[in-house]
């Protein structure tokens, strides 16, 4: 009798260690398999089209001060499965319609020994999976602190990875391309010099991360839905080829002060066989909830110029003055500072960039170092260091605003914040009633620098709620936000469109310190656009920086048709033609482009896509029908072939042409360029020559009969 019952016992724990339950995605190509191994520790596994591209993967927290934590011990207490089906439509975008497609299992597990209960949720798509951690309200659970998350990626080989260094304070790197067993080799050189940086591992890199294996399939991963929890990077075990998520600490180590009920952002992996579908894929949007803002007509996608080019390069400056060696805010009397001849943001050379925006059909032009403080404003940990309010003697808010509304212009504000969120927070109210009382309706923000609290991290807990209270308080004033310096987003646009920008990447300010790699842009789009736009700042005519101010000696690593392209393949409803007038007057048949193109879009058709090496894309106007295309290259040139099936049917178009030159490229010769015009159809192919570093743009115009 006992050996029977031994048997049976045996047989229940391989029954219930061998049970798994699985989840198809719409079209069937993915499955997804969630088991609990015999100590009770949750897996799940993925499968496209039959083939593993996730091995066994553990998931689980570790909390502070726990010694269970939520990682085994665990039994399902139930299942919940349903399907989701809409189509909702973006304030902004690369299409007029999303479709919101996926089936849903929600797996609840109570951990016997310490009576706890969290909620597992897996939602697969028809381009990939994500899936969160949920901690219903509960007696045994209630307030707790994250030590890490211990949920695993675990990959199928050593795969070609596009990776930068896992950092608490900045995505600012050029990308490396290696396996992933040459990460821990290479990353000493791939963490380049940054004012504020902090990487923490030889084989941690950040998400949004992108792969391929050695069969052809992509896989990305990243977050969605970054929401009171900290920045996930990825940790590499390169023995076994296993990522673990690896959460930014706070200033105390903590990675995360919860309190149930609440859940965590959604893990992310995209999925194909096409690099294509990983650039269109929505999943990320689709996993965020849909805007909270009522009123969105106040919204308004832009292109624009600025105040900023001849300050990065060196040309001019943000400070006002060189008399102070520090300053005080209602202490330091500017009226009877001496001015260095040098600032940018006076009222003559504002005007002059309005007029401009006017003549050219831009709608907004941004100022930076309109206010005073910047003789004094980095690397001395200040807290009182800008109010936001206060302008330089040689620039009249009023007036300026009045001129630039006369011409039908707006002037985007500037709120760099040198790290101080306290200081920010303090001012935020005052300044955003100045920004309406001005005609102000967008901010560009900063966050250069080490962070105030001292301690905290660009990508902690605390901070980013920092990041999120200021785009909901913006939205209460009918505020844009393009932030800078910040986290990389994560699809929190769809919930709060009024976020139309984010830098947090390498971006073109850096061609002016020292330049980029060649194909830098064509893998962006794979990585940190997988989130939500960003403001990549594109449109350089002059690629040699000594020409704008002789003592700096950087190179653009672009050719001018790869300039142009970039206002379609780097997609942002927010898009500045970053080079100085002087510049976009000596090209004036080039830069009708920049003129021309569209911010908004109806239709986005990407064409040709290979990480690291070339992507081109097609995009019909909102609203107009009018169609462009953009193609960057990477390193090395090639020919681009095209169908041009997109266009309407029975209709002739009249397509002009931005093209490199044969003899172009990017180091010796990126300032030659044809342009050329030919009719086309929607039978019509083209062929076109992408000089390194190069690349096209074509815009179409439908012929009249």
């Amino acid at each position: 009798m006992k050996k029977y019952l031994l048997l049976i016992s045996t047989w229940l724990i391989t029954y219930c260690y061998a049970y798994a339950q699985e989840l198809k995605s719409p079209d069937e190509k993915f499955m997804m398999t969630f088991s609990l191994l015999k100590d009770g520790t949750p897996t799940y596994q993925l499968t496209y089209k039959g083939k593993p591209v996730v091995k066994e993967s553990t998931l689980g927290l570790e909390l502070k001060d726990d010694k269970q934590s939520l990682l085994h011990g665990f039994v399902v207490a139930d299942t919940h499965r349903s399907t989701f089906d809409e189509s909702w439509n973006p304030v902004w975008g690369e299409v007029k319609t999303i479709r919101n497609h996926y089936n849903e299992m929600a797996i609840t597990l109570n951990q016997e020994a310490t009576n706890r209960q969290i909620i597992v949720r897996f939602r697969l798509f028809n381009d990939g999976l994500g899936f969160r951690y949920e901690f219903p309200a509960q007696k045994n659970l209630t307030y707790f602190v994250i030590k890490e998350e211990k949920t695993q990626f675990a990959m199928t080989g050593d795969h070609t990875a596009f990776w930068i260094p896992g950092d608490y304070d900045t995505q600012e790197y050029d990308y490396t391309t290696s396996k992933l067993s040459e990460i821990r080799g290479l990353m000493a050189k791939a963490v380049t010099p940054n004012v504020s940086q902090t990487t923490f591992s030889p084989t941690g890199v950040q998400t949004s991360l992108m792969m391929k294996t050695a069969e052809g399939i992509y896989i990305n991963l990243h977050e969605a839905a970054l929401i009171n929890y900290s920045c996930m990077h990825l940790n590499l075990d390169d023995k076994n080829m296993i990522f673990q998520s690896w959460l930014t600490p706070d200033a105390t180590g903590d990675k995360g002060h919860m309190q149930a009920p609440c859940n965590s952002p959604w893990r992310t992996i995209i999925v194909s066989d096409d690099a294509r579908d990983i650039l269109a894929s929505k999943m990320t949007y689709n996993l965020n909830e849909p805007t909270k803002i009522a009123n969105t007509n106040w919204i308004k996608p832009v292109k624009y110029i600025g105040v900023w080019w001849e300050m990065i390069t060196g040309k001019s400056t943000w400070a006002y003055t060189d008399q102070f060696p520090t300053v005080q805010l209602g202490v330091t009397d500017y009226s009877k500072a001496v001015p260095n001849g040098k600032h940018g943001a006076n009222n003559a050379n504002v005007k002059r960039y309005i007029d401009f925006a006017a003549e050219n059909g831009f709608g907004a032009v941004l100022v930076e170092g309109w206010n005073i403080g910047w003789e004094d404003w980095f690397g001395n940990s200040k807290d009182y260091v800008f109010d936001f309010v206060t302008p330089y003697p040689d620039f009249d808010v009023k007036a300026l605003q009045a001129y630039a509304a006369a011409k039908g212009v707006k002037i985007i504000m500037h709120h760099e914040t040198s790290g101080s969120v306290r200081n920010y927070e303090r001012h935020m109210d005052t300044a955003y009633k100045f920004m309406r009382a001005n005609g102000y309706d967008a901010v560009k923000s900063g966050y250069v620098g080490n962070m105030l609290p001292r301690g905290e991290h660009h990508y902690s807990q605390w901070i980013l709620n920092h990041y999120q209270y200021a785009i909901e308080k913006a939205a209460q004033y009918h505020i844009m936000v393009n932030a800078h310096e910040a986290v990389r987003p994560t699809g929190i646009a769809r919930t709060y469109p009024n976020m139309i920008g984010n830098e947090s990447a390498r971006g073109t300010e850096y061609q002016a310190f020292g330049g980029n790699k060649p194909n830098h842009v064509t893998i962006l789009p794979f990585t940190r656009l997988v989130g939500g736009p960003m403001d990549y700042t594109p449109g350089i005519f002059e690629m040699d920086i000594s020409k704008m101010n002789p003592d700096n000696h950087s190179h653009v690593n672009s050719t001018l048709a790869n300039q142009l392209a970039l206002y379609l393949t780097m997609y942002s409803p927010l898009q500045m033609a970053a080079d100085i007038p002087e510049n976009y007057m000596r090209f004036k048949d080039a830069f009708q482009f920049i003129k021309d193109v569209a911010v908004d879009w109806d239709d986005s058709k990407y064409l040709e896509a290979e990480p690291g090496q070339y992507i081109t894309v097609a995009r019909k106007a909102k609203g107009t029908g009018q169609w462009f295309i953009g193609s960057v290259q990477g390193e090395n040139s090639r020919t681009s072939t095209i169908s041009l099936n997109f266009l309407e049917p029975g209709k002739k178009y009249a397509a002009t042409i931005y093209a490199d030159a044969k003899d172009a490229h990017y180091k010796t010769n990126p300032q030659a360029y044809t342009i050329r015009k030919v009719t086309v159809t929607n039978k019509s192919k083209l062929s076109q020559y992408c000089a390194p570093g190069g690349g096209y743009a074509i815009s179409f115009a439908e012929e009249k009969k």
